[in-house]
């Protein structure tokens, strides 16, 4: 993953963000990348990001319960909704660590966990962030990091509906479940070692 990151971050070092934000106020950001337990436990570590939110985006129906997100037929996608400081870190350094801290060329699945309700989906917020998505996309695609290629899919944000209280912190208060042992903790020692220089302190 080396060769994509250097070619963006310097890229950003070069030009700049490109992310508008009216300043003082947090960007919200929201992903969709496997299970939502999963990117909550890489995102809440990161340096900028105030707060972590697990639900569902993407579907038709408002307010899907965890039976119809799970079954895969609501159409929803498991996502976090983050708020991020971006005086501290920006758009594109967030959707760095998304794209390495899962696969962004398995469709409907990550892993195990297997269905539409798992896909890779970026729901951006403003035009600039869709402009640095697909970007980031072209970047990783032309430097072929993957042999297969990206199914990321970038579309318009356009509700988020949050878990319940039990879904929140999940890593953080089940760590010794198996699920967030062979499943959630690689995916965390993975951010540590690549992204040491931007972890919360």
């Amino acid at each position: 993953m080396d060769a994509w990151k250097s070619s963006a971050w310097q890229r950003r070092e070069r030009e700049g963000s490109s992310d508008i934000v009216t300043e003082g106020s947090p960007e919200i950001v929201t992903l969709g990348g496997g299970c939502y337990w999963c990117l909550e436990a890489v995102f809440e570590l990161l340096e900028g990001v105030e707060s972590v939110v697990s639900g569902a985006s993407g579907g038709p129906e408002p307010n899907p319960t965890y039976e119809q997100l799970c079954s895969g037929r609501s159409g929803h996608a498991e996502v976090v909704q983050l708020q991020v400081d971006p005086t501290v870190t920006s758009f594109q350094e967030i959707i760095e660590v998304f794209f390495a801290t899962h696969d962004p060329t398995t469709l409907n699945r990550q892993g195990g966990d297997v269905g539409p309700q798992y896909r890779s989906a970026i729901y951006y917020h403003s035009p600039e962030q869709k402009e640095t998505a697909e970007a980031m996309i072209a970047d990783l695609t032309e430097e072929r990091v993957w042999s297969d290629p990206i199914v990321t899919e970038v579309t318009p944000f356009d509700a988020f509906y949050p878990a319940k209280p039990e879904h929140q912190e999940y890593f953080r208060r089940n760590g010794n479940q198996p699920y967030c042992q062979f499943v959630i903790n690689p995916k965390v020692a993975k951010l540590r070692k690549k992204f040491v220089h931007k972890l919360k302190t």
